[in-house]
């Protein structure tokens, strides 16, 4: 969906923001969202359900207090009523007796009321919870290529502002429009059974009622939809902007980015003010044509009834009747409230299920058929990883990965090198099993890793990802994530096989606390806290993309020594950039434009005087005329090993 057509904001001196850039309308394309076209909107309700159903008690509870309540709001008309008539009559003794009945019905009512409240906020909130609950366990099992396209902030909106707006059909009594209608209902039974007469002319305002009430309804509809769609692109503007926030500051794009957010603002605003627009012209209109009815009746009264010998009508009758009206219109402009509330509620409904209805979702366990497959090799025979002619792309019609063929044997040290964006990094994430490839094989110990569980999967590989990302907590939880029982022994071991125990030992050891994504820790720091976490759990493959890219030299080779030790009794797959620190690897894979173009050893690699060559000499600054070289040349790939 385009960007809103909002006029840009004014930038000092008078002048217009110019217009916007290629690259600022696609950023703002890729923020902007695009509206939800279901029709079918009370069927959300229906998809509600599972997650009311477990709290039925309580709606029941709800359900039950409502129909007192209706039964209840019939009474104090008619108690009205008598009062009057006891007046006139001069019967303090019956005033008496009403003014008691008055009260206790008034106390029923109240405590009545209260019991019914707490009882629908209590299923709606159990209700919500368990919605939250299920949308977030949803989005762990969305695939990285889903994420890649779809803005956080976009998605934090569905699980908190679009939960939020849907738990206000419980909060603000949405529900009890059933116990409105039930109550209409007995008050049109029982203004009929005292004046016929006068019912209809109360009743022929219904017609009006109804054309307002469908122009509110498709007007707020669509401004509801509106405020969840700029919701939405809010929240993400904003997670894009803090999380950013050093880069904007080093380019001093503070302003640029607050003309950006007032314009973001402004259409959240705006759609907003048609909302309180539509809410406001309902109230004021329901109020007045209930104003209008009773001015109708009292007209009727006052012209044609008073001193009428067949249709007599008395004082208290009056009272009883306006009062009955008053409470008739009183259903409908609580059901008009809660009818706005119910649009953003749907709207909020709306944009929940379309993310829940997204086909594109990891399985939570392993496909039965390929597990039962007959091409399985043992594991006690099968190379530890293997890919064979896999073909891979983030982007349909973008290759990355081309027919990538390799096996790791068990205990090998196999180095990926290449030039950037040549598919190093891919290798990992399809080993993982968290992209699946287009075409193609990946197996671990033989077996398919989509035969696989996903905890056996990662039970058998550690992995030292290239942007390291770290927990609020302690180093301690963050060196043990996802063990049940942390081991403090382990974690120290861990940092210890690395050498680094002393460096955060000055932190504060274990318990030294870990601010969120590690921003009290430098790069360097946070790189060996996630090798830490690799080895902690001790797994038989250990990846490492570019585990030493944040270190410093002295670092990075004290780092060398001890993984040294570490990885002689595991498979491992090094990834990297700096070819010092895999010249000793068993077979070095050479990757050029998504193909491998070269493998072989250090040395093999230096003879056969090809990309890896070139790769060395640029590094290392052997030979200036290759190092001023524009471009690779364009290779055929090397056998496949």
């Amino acid at each position: 969906m385009s960007a809103p057509k909002t006029p840009p904001p004014a930038e000092k001196g008078g002048k217009q923001a110019s217009a916007p850039s290629g690259a600022e309308a696609k950023l703002r394309a890729f923020h902007e969202e695009e509206s939800v076209k279901s029709s079918a909107d009370f069927s959300n309700l229906r998809r509600l359900w599972p997650f009311v159903r477990p709290h039925l008690r309580y709606l029941l509870l709800s359900g039950v207090a409502l129909l007192a309540l209706a039964g209840l709001g019939l009474f104090r008309p008619l108690l009205m009523g008598n009062v009057v008539s006891h007046a006139a009559a001069k019967q303090p003794s019956a005033l008496f007796r009403d003014g008691l009945l008055l009260t206790a019905l008034v106390l029923l009512t109240q405590l009545v009321t209260v019991g019914q409240m707490y009882a629908m906020q209590l299923t709606g909130a159990l209700s919500m919870g368990d919605l939250r609950t299920h949308i977030f366990s949803f989005l762990q099992r969305l695939p990285l290529r889903y994420f890649d396209r779809t803005p956080v902030g976009r998605l934090v909106t569905r699980a908190t502002n679009d939960v939020d707006a849907v738990s206000e059909m419980f909060a603000s009594g949405v529900f009890n429009a059933f116990g409105d209608v039930i109550a209409l209902g007995g008050i049109i039974a029982a203004m009929l059974y005292l004046d016929w007469e006068l019912a209809l002319i109360a009743f022929a305002a219904m017609p009006l009622v109804a054309l307002l009430v469908s122009y509110v309804r498709n007007g707020s509809k669509r401004a509801y939809r509106d405020i969840r769609t700029k919701t939405a692109r809010l929240n993400a503007f904003l997670n894009e902007q803090v999380g950013g926030i050093a880069v904007v500051q080093a380019y001093a794009r503070e302003e640029a980015m607050a003309h950006e957010f007032d314009r973001i603002n402004g259409a959240y605003r705006d759609a907003n003010k048609r909302s309180i627009f539509y809410e406001a012209v309902l109230d004021a209109a329901i109020e007045m044509i209930s104003t209008l009815c009773i001015a109708s009746v009292l007209w009727w009264v006052g012209g044609k009834r008073i001193g009428s010998t067949t249709h007599p009508v008395s004082f208290a009758l009056v009272v009883t009747f306006t009062q009955y009206i008053r409470q008739f219109f009183e259903p409908i402009s609580l059901l008009s409230t809660r009818f706005t509330v119910l649009q953003s509620s749907l709207s909020g409904a709306e944009r929940i299920f379309e993310l829940l209805d997204t086909k594109d979702i990891e399985p939570d366990d392993a496909d039965d058929k390929l597990t039962a497959s007959s091409d399985v090799v043992p594991s006690a025979s099968a190379p530890a990883f293997e890919m064979q002619d896999v073909h891979f792309e983030y982007k349909k019609g973008v290759p990355v990965l081309r027919g990538i063929s390799f096996a790791a044997q068990r205990g090998e040290k196999i180095a990926v090198v290449g030039a950037t964006g040549a598919g190093k990094s891919t290798l990992a994430s399809l080993l993982l099993r968290l992209y699946q490839p287009v075409s193609g094989v990946v197996r671990i110990e033989g077996r398919d890793v989509r035969s696989l569980r996903r905890e056996e999967l990662r039970e058998r590989m550690s992995c030292v990802p290239q942007e390291i990302f770290l927990w609020s907590g302690t180093v301690l939880s963050n060196i043990a994530m996802g063990d049940p029982q942390p081991s403090a022994e382990k974690a120290e071991s861990a940092l210890r096989r690395l050498s680094a125990w002393e460096l955060f030992e000055r932190r504060g050891g274990l318990s030294a606390t870990v601010d969120e994504r590690g921003s009290n820790f430098s790069s360097g720091e946070r790189q060996l806290l996630s090798f830490a976490r690799a080895l902690y759990h001790d797994t038989p493959i250990l990846i490492l993309d570019e585990a030493t890219a944040s270190v410093d030299s002295d670092t990075e080779a004290r780092l060398q020594a001890a993984l040294a030790v570490v990885l002689r009794e595991r498979t491992s797959l090094v990834i990297a950039h700096r070819l010092s620190t895999i010249q000793a690897a068993d077979r070095i894979l050479v990757f050029h434009k998504g193909r491998i173009v070269e493998s072989g050893t250090h040395a093999q690699l230096l003879a056969l005087d090809g990309v890896y060559a070139r790769l060395h000499r640029l590094q290392f600054g052997h030979d200036a005329q290759a190092s001023s070289s524009p471009s690779l040349p364009a290779l055929q790939p090397a056998p496949q090993p």
